[in-house]
């Protein structure tokens, strides 16, 4: 069987194994195809899930040379993983140089997807355990306050100290001090009020009950002077 005869068998078979979704590019002069690879947990519409749509072209002695391999598009892959995948299968290709390998390869891409996969999703997970312990551990300190050590709460009471020793002296100078006549007239302005108030009532003059002093003055001994 010639090699022409042997790609037209493989594409056969793989158009059967793969039905409906292997694309073939071109048939001549030699066949070009596409087959998307996916990783087990792929999920289209929640983005999840590793896809590599792998582009294969026979060459004119294929399967005794391996065919051209190469990335048509890829999804949640970087570029660093798409080179890894092509460099991987390039190596299961030279192992397998004599024998139609088109199957073995794309078994070997997705094989190589679970694994990045599987890797990707433990590093998730630890992302999100780890956020949860700085998220709990920053809610405990926000609980707990500061650790209290011995030079702290020295240190603090030393403070504490200065500090209700100032407020002890100032309530002190504040209960001593006294207020002069003027400052009292000043600040109590029920004194101004009731002095204004007595003028209003008394007039100009003042009214005395002489017969309060009547009796007193008789008593009073006002001496040789006053007799004369």
């Amino acid at each position: 069987m010639d090699h022409k005869d042997e790609q037209n068998n493989e594409i056969e078979a793989l158009d059967s194994i793969y039905c409906g979704e292997m694309e073939i590019v071109t048939a001549e002069p030699l066949h070009v195809f596409i087959i998307p690879v996916k990783s087990d947990n792929y999920d289209d519409d929640q983005e999840a899930g590793l896809l590599a749509r792998l582009k294969f072209e026979y060459t004119p002695t294929y399967p005794e040379e391996i065919p051209n391999i190469s990335l048509d598009s890829s999804e949640n892959l970087e570029e660093l993983q798409e080179q890894e995948l092509l460099d991987h299968l390039e190596q299961q290709a030279q192992e397998n140089i004599g024998m139609v390998m088109i199957f073995t390869l794309v078994s070997a891409a997705q094989e190589w997807l679970n694994t990045v996969n599987d890797e990707l999703c433990r590093q998730q997970v630890e992302r999100e355990e780890l956020r949860v312990k700085q998220e709990e551990e920053a809610e405990r300190k926000r609980f707990e306050g500061t650790r209290v050590t011995v030079e702290s709460f020295l240190a603090w009471k030393k403070a504490f100290d200065l500090e209700m020793g100032y407020c002890r002296d100032k309530d002190k100078d504040e209960k001593n001090k006294k207020l002069t006549g003027k400052e009292l007239f000043l600040c109590d302005k029920s004194l101004n009020q009731s002095d204004l108030k007595f003028l209003e009532e008394g007039g100009d003059s003042v009214k005395v009950d002489e017969s309060l002093f009547d009796e007193d003055l008789d008593e009073l001994d006002l001496g040789e002077e006053n007799e004369d």
